[in-house]
């Protein structure tokens, strides 16, 4: 059988355009021959600043780099607070948490995403509503959404009710970078009284009418995983403008320890949060490079849209208008699940690395019977069509 025009299309791209080789892979740490999703680039100070650690012993939560790596993260949000956290699922769970979301609540967001947002939810004993997406900007179908709150959904005491549960917030997930329509999302949200977590996990660097994203909500979440723009390792952050929130978030997130000389007082249940000096010693390297690695991806995205842009029966996925997208993952919609399937198979069988979407959370055993706003078509017509294709940093080296 003749392989699909996509398919031959990014094979040309990545081997002849970009002359990728297993000398090019083997010069970033690769040395299985395959052409990986996403793989990190450590090409400034991370060995140094790991050797700083070393050398003055401070490697766990108290150390120079975590203060140094906040500040970082502060001024590339916009943001007067950022608090380090272990991971990204941690940031979201205990932004939840810091804004009283618990049990008898609940809390909006997308059933196209990872499970890590919903997780984040469940850790606070408030159950997920799972909305629609959008085809656009692959995030919260703001129309469907003002639909679901009109007509499923009652105003009580100046909030919104779903039968029993008080909808408190919302989650917006902006999906392989791309920001959210959040000119419509948010008026939508401050008539519904809902609290705005912006999960921009996938999503630093990005921005709407060049305002970054994370800083738009009451407070932002951001992952620095191993495959994200830049990796800490494992690590998260809050970005919040909020004072009171920015002190209890680190609060929380040191066992809601009290400053008591050397006696160990507890006044809450906190949480062992805290990013190690280790990990962000390396985000301190990697904040150095953001932006060559987001001028890399965009000369990738720009690439793969002229690539696309002559290649029947699928569309490159491209920033919506009015933002500018990190373009963390690429990714091309086919036509049907047929057709996105032979090209999943196809691919592998070339060396490169492309993968669906994740599966709604609908549809996971967990989260089977949560409550959902409407039948969700529009996220179930982009997992059955989409793939990530192969979208690090170094494939558009200088």
């Amino acid at each position: 059988m003749t392989r699909l025009a996509a398919t031959e299309a990014l094979d040309t791209f990545l081997r002849r355009t970009l002359a990728i080789d297993d000398a090019v892979l083997r010069d970033v740490g690769v040395d299985n021959g395959r052409i990986p999703l996403h793989t990190p680039l450590f090409r400034g100070n991370e060995k140094a600043y790991l050797a700083e650690c070393v050398e003055t012993t401070f490697v766990s939560s108290v150390g120079a780099f975590v203060t140094r790596f906040e500040e970082m993260m502060a001024r590339q949000i916009g943001t007067r607070y950022a608090v380090a956290c272990v991971n990204g699922t941690a940031a979201l769970h205990v932004a939840l948490h810091a804004l009283g979301v618990g049990r008898g609540q609940a809390v909006l967001c997308p059933a196209l995403t990872f499970v890590a947002t919903a997780n984040a939810i469940s850790y606070t004993g408030a159950t997920p509503i799972f909305v629609d997406s959008d085809p656009t900007t692959l995030g919260v179908d703001v129309d469907r959404l003002a639909t679901f709150l009109e007509t499923r959904c009652t105003r009580r005491d100046g909030a919104a009710w779903y039968g029993d549960l008080r909808v408190s917030v919302i989650v917006p997930v902006h999906v392989f970078g791309h920001p959210v329509d959040l000119d419509r999302l948010l008026p939508l949200c401050a008539e519904w009284n809902l609290e705005v977590v912006d999960d921009a996990t996938e999503a630093l660097g990005s921005t709407l009418h060049d305002r970054p994203i994370g800083g738009f909500g009451r407070c932002g979440a951001f992952s620095f995983n191993g495959n994200k723009i830049i990796t800490t390792g494992g690590g998260g952050m809050v970005t919040t403008d909020d004072p009171e929130l920015g002190a209890r978030l680190k609060h929380l997130t040191t066992t809601a320890r009290l400053k008591r000389g050397v006696h160990f007082e507890h006044d809450e249940v906190g949480f062992n949060y805290r990013l190690p000096n280790l990990n962000a010693a390396l985000g301190c390297a990697q904040m150095e490079q953001l932006p060559g690695f987001l001028a890399a991806k965009r000369r990738l995205a720009a690439g793969y849209r002229d690539l696309f842009a002559g290649v029947e029966g699928v569309t490159f996925v491209d920033e919506p208008s009015g933002t500018r997208s990190n373009f963390w993952l690429a990714a091309v919609l086919f036509d049907d699940l047929a057709t996105r399937d032979r090209f999943l198979d196809e691919t592998a069988a070339l060396g490169f690395e492309t993968r669906p979407c994740w599966t709604l959370m609908c549809d996971l055993a967990p989260y089977a019977n949560a409550p959902r706003a409407d039948d969700l078509c529009g996220a179930r017509s982009i997992w059955e069509r989409l793939v990530n294709i192969p979208s690090s940093a170094w494939m558009m080296r200088d």
